[in-house]
């Protein structure tokens, strides 16, 4: 959730089925650009987060005419890579002005594909077939840089950008005032398109609904972990009583002869601490073992490193010790005098 995805999706509004619109699309675009509550609207039916278009088609490079790639294919226009944030590593963004509707963006990843060296691929050529067994030529006029446009549970694949628009109009906001925005689109869409429904969403709500299974897994997990660790503090509450116990008269003998508080509660400790030390050693390499197979399903993924074994096997010391002490330093306070007496 946290991870880099080499786009913004905080504050972006998307507005979905402008087709309702027609020809006043365009208009109902100026309207909320002249908001200054709005830094930069874009056109375009793919997003990557959610749903989104699927465009896959084949395409070769110069380098080698007969290797055709597979590539995913966005529409977008001049404003999408600033609206999403995206970055640019080489050459330029599209602009109409350069009559660019046979140009073409590459991510780092189809670079790769097609064989070129970074930089070297602006101004090289990419076929891709048309109908009637037809290629069309696109010129590769910049490089953006990869990002994630599927799940992590995916690698990056190669995608080509192509001008084109429709589908949704995203909105990148200048504002924390979001509510607002949305009631003002909302007003300029009832007053071009009448009787049509009006529907939002944003690209971060977006993009969590696609891990909601992972997010429910996460929470009912947490719940058994706390119920677990409750249950075990029971069990050991119980023995720390039942052990103290036992040990009346050893612990009054000890206190006569000069024992401390402490030692006595380390004593009493000791016994307990050593199971839980054995429980670590026999969890850890579990755990190990089935998270590294759950984050094997995704292309991306943090690190399994030691020093997250080593907190969770401290606090389950802490938890435990917590536990056990409560009734260990009520004894070792207790009047040796009471303990010696008892039966």
């Amino acid at each position: 959730q946290n991870k880099p995805l080499g786009y913004e999706r905080d504050q972006v509004l998307v507005l979905p089925n402008i087709g309702m619109l027609g020809p006043k699309a365009e208009v109902f675009r100026q309207e909320l650009a002249r908001d200054a509550r709005v830094r930069s609207i874009s056109i375009s039916g793919y997003l990557p987060a959610g749903d989104s278009y699927d465009n896959n088609y084949f395409a070769s490079s110069e380098n080698d005419p007969t290797q055709m790639k597979k590539l995913l294919r966005y529409e977008v226009d001049e404003q999408y890579i600033p609206t999403m944030g995206m970055e640019m590593l080489a050459g330029r963004n599209f602009s109409r002005a350069f009559g660019d509707s046979t140009a073409m963006i590459l991510n780092e990843s189809a670079v790769k594909a097609f064989g070129f060296e970074g930089k070297d691929a602006i101004g090289k050529t990419i076929s891709r077939a048309f109908r009637d067994n037809q290629q069309r030529v696109h010129h590769v006029i910049g490089i953006v840089k990869d990002f994630h446009f599927r799940s992590l549970h995916d690698p990056i694949s190669p995608l080509a950008m192509v001008l084109g628009e429709g589908g949704n109009i995203i909105v990148k906001a200048a504002t924390d005032d979001i509510g607002g925005l949305v009631s003002s689109a909302k007003s300029r869409w009832d007053d071009l398109a009448a009787g049509q429904p009006f529907t939002y969403s944003f690209l971060d709500e977006r993009f969590k609904q696609g891990y909601e299974a992972e997010q429910k897994t996460g929470l009912m997990l947490g719940l058994f972990s706390l119920l677990t660790i409750f249950v075990a503090c029971l069990g050991l509450f119980g023995l720390a009583i039942f052990s103290t116990e036992r040990r009346t008269k050893e612990i009054g003998v000890r206190k006569v002869l000069g024992a401390s508080v402490s030692g006595i509660t380390g004593l009493l400790a000791k016994d307990f601490l050593k199971l839980v030390f054995i429980a670590i050693v026999i969890a850890s390499p579990l755990a190990w073992y089935f998270m590294d197979k759950w984050l094997s399903n995704f292309a991306y993924c943090i690190d399994i490193s030691w020093w997250m074994f080593a907190l969770a096997g401290s606090l389950a010391v802490a938890i435990a010790f917590l536990t056990i002490s409560f009734h260990s330093i009520k004894a070792a306070l207790a009047n040796p005098v009471q303990s010696l007496r008892s039966e």
